[in-house]
């Protein structure tokens, strides 16, 4: 026998054993049952014989059936031949039921008999099917057996028929054979199929389940594949050395995806993570977190004084000039490292230190790789933190502060900036430094500026009912609420519930949305706010990362001049050029320019000087309480003509037009 063959033989008996030996009961209980029709029928001697055969072949075969389905221990060939040839011949005392019945006068023995004979054909072909060497071995003397069980038939003077009917019943008989071979073959041609079937959809899932855990550009493993990695070394390597994680964000590649395209953007990401994949080898793991974030974790690392020196390798790497389309693009990166100790004892706070680490580092003017220790790095907000938080804004102690525009020509308010406050009970009014850094860090900037003008709303509500023009109100907006529908709708529904004081509100935001990921959806955020009747303004400008190309494509109506340059005038002479330079550009755009951070006569006199109509700063009032600010638009008279209130209502002007930034910095209130 071939050796293929042989252990497909092999194979097959281990699978007939398990079967034989866990039917044997069943075999048993049946036989015992056709020992008794058998009795009935009056064969008792030949019935009590044929039982005892059974039983003993039985008792003879189980325990070789047992041996040979035990799939952990090879197989031999003579144990092999034996349980063939055992369970061949158990097969035969079972069919002689059927022969005995065969020779009976009586007519429903005889059917009891080729029932028999049909239920072990229907059992061999199903049980046995996929078995071909037992298959075979054991139908073979089954149908000889029903060829043998008409015979008896024909021989009996009680069942006497012509040899053409007889010939008839035989013939049915070889095409019910013929038939049972046909189905057997197209049984195991479906059997193939479905194990196809089952092949491609296990491949298929396979491919989910990679798509599921590696990123698709890349191919490197993504954060949750990531974590998991990293959660199994933490448990490996506990009593060791403990894991190293390297934290890795590229600076500078915005600007390529917006200056070269995003094929560029993503040439870069596809180099950087061959270089780290070929630097870190087999001894670590890469990953692509998300963006261009990426991240390392390594086993090998004994001091930290390695792990930063592996850390400053990686910025070598990084560092190096990738080449595309005959350009030579580069970025760098900002590596935060943390390392497996008493600190960073689970996969979260180990995570949490080398974030942290990794934002310590873009702020580093070195940018060198950094090490997170919890003892030089502040302690991070929790989730009661939080819990605090969020009770502070539904019981109202965080609110909103009024800080006063004033137009330069006129010396009169045109409006105000609302700033938020927390009136803390225990630790008086916190300035905003003091809250906002874990606002935006539990992730609640969406929650603060629903809240915040929610609040801003209600006052300004009191105010138009008291006959008070407020002029346009600033509010700070995130980013998260530009850049999420849940975020952009609840601000529109907020508004519209005060349709009357959409002509009012001018939502403030700053230069850092041009480097969002999400800057498209944020440009279409802000052009529904305008269309809402909203004015936009951009704040801080000039010292984040708009360019003219941004300028051009975002609809806005005023910017707002960083306080830095403002400090600066009178002390150095590029602030002025600086200023002067913003000025004329917001007014080629068409929009209003305001000075933030005037604390001088010498500034104001100065920005007059250059143009600029608008400004805001501790010279003309800090950020005071609405009670005080409703009583400064009191008594120094900013209520709406009499003629106003009567043609439109504080409550029924409701309509809502584009903003006319030009005609709104000149008109007083």
């Amino acid at each position: 026998m071939h050796r293929g063959q042989l252990n497909y033989f092999l194979h097959q008996t281990q699978i007939a054993g398990h079967i034989s030996g866990r039917d044997v009961a069943k075999r048993v209980a049946t036989a015992m049952m056709m020992v008794m029709v058998c009795y009935l029928a009056g064969f008792e001697r030949a019935a009590l014989i044929t039982g005892a055969i059974v039983i003993a072949i039985e008792c003879t075969t189980y325990p070789l059936n047992k041996r040979a389905s035990q799939f952990d221990k090879p197989l031999g060939v003579m144990l092999a031949t034996a349980v063939f040839a055992l369970n061949w011949a158990t097969t035969l005392p079972f069919l002689a039921f059927s022969v005995i019945l065969s020779n009976s006068d009586n007519l429903p023995f005889i059917l009891a008999g080729y029932l028999w004979i049909f239920g072990i054909l229907v059992h061999i072909s199903n049980t046995f099917g996929q078995l071909p060497f037992y298959n075979w071995s054991q139908m073979m003397p089954a149908f000889g057996t029903t060829f043998w069980m008409f015979e008896n038939l024909s021989t009996n003077p009680a069942h006497q028929s012509s040899n053409l009917e007889w010939a008839v019943v035989a013939a049915l008989c070889v095409v019910y054979i013929v038939n049972t071979f046909d189905t057997m073959n197209r049984q195991k041609d479906t059997n193939r199929a479905l194990e196809r079937a089952r092949e491609e959809a296990n491949l298929r899932l396979m491919e989910l389940e990679r798509l599921s855990r590696y990123d698709a550009l890349t191919d490197l493993m993504n954060r949750r594949a990531f974590d998991e990695i990293v959660e199994s070394l933490m448990r490996q390597h506990a009593d060791k050395l403990g894991v190293t994680v390297f934290l890795m964000d590229l600076d500078g590649f915005k600007p390529i995806n917006d200056s070269y395209s995003h094929s560029a953007g993503d040439a870069v990401l596809c180099t950087i993570a061959q270089r780290l994949r070929k630097l870190v080898g087999k001894d670590g793991h890469v990953a692509r977190l998300g963006g261009d974030e990426f991240a390392v974790v390594k086993t090998d690392f004994m001091t930290s004084e390695q792990a930063k020196h592996f850390g400053e390798y990686l910025l070598a790497v990084i560092d190096r000039p990738i080449p595309f389309e005959q350009k030579m693009l580069q970025v760098s990166a900002s590596i935060g490292i943390a390392r497996q100790g008493a600190d960073t004892a689970d996969l979260a706070t180990l995570m949490s230190g080398a974030d942290q680490a990794m934002f310590s580092a873009k702020n580093d003017a070195n940018h060198d790789a950094v090490i997170f220790d919890k003892a030089a790095f502040p302690v991070r907000a929790s989730l009661d933190d939080r819990k605090v938080l969020v009770d502070a804004m539904r019981n109202g102690e965080i609110v909103p502060f009024y800080q006063p525009k004033i137009a330069l020509e006129s010396k009169r308010i045109i409006g105000f900036e609302a700033l938020s406050r927390w009136q803390h009970p225990e630790r008086g009014i916190l300035s905003p430094a003091a809250f906002l850094p874990q606002i935006n860090e539990l992730g609640l900037q969406g929650e603060f500026t629903l809240h915040t003008a929610e609040r801003v709303l209600s006052d300004l509500d009191d105010l138009v009912r008291d006959g008070l023009d407020p002029g346009q109100v600033s509010i700070n907006v995130s980013e998260t609420t530009l850049a999420t529908v849940s975020g952009h709708n609840d601000l529109l529904a907020q508004i519209d519930l005060y349709p009357h004081l959409r002509r009012h509100l001018t939502f403030e935001i700053t230069e850092d949305i041009f480097i969002a990921r999400s800057s498209d959806i944020i440009q279409r955020s802000i052009a529904n706010f305008r269309e809402a009747g909203v004015r936009i303004s951009l704040d801080d400008f000039g010292t984040g990362f708009a360019s003219f190309q941004h300028l051009k494509d975002l609809e806005f109506d005023e910017l707002k001049l960083d306080t830095g340059f403002v400090r600066d005038l009178g002390v150095d002479p590029a602030a002025h050029v600086l200023v002067e330079g913003l000025l004329t550009i917001g007014e080629g755009l068409g929009v209003v320019v305001v000075a933030e951070g005037v604390e001088t006569p010498q500034q104001e006199q100065m920005l007059t000087e250059m143009g600029c109509s608008i400004v805001q700063g501790y010279l003309y009032g800090m950020a005071a309480p609405i009670s005080e600010t409703k009583l400064r638009l009191t008594v120094e008279g900013y209520r709406y003509p009499a003629d106003h209130q009567r043609q439109h209502g504080a409550f029924n002007d409701v309509a809502v037009s584009r903003p006319l930034v030009v005609q709104a910095a000149s008109n007083g209130p």
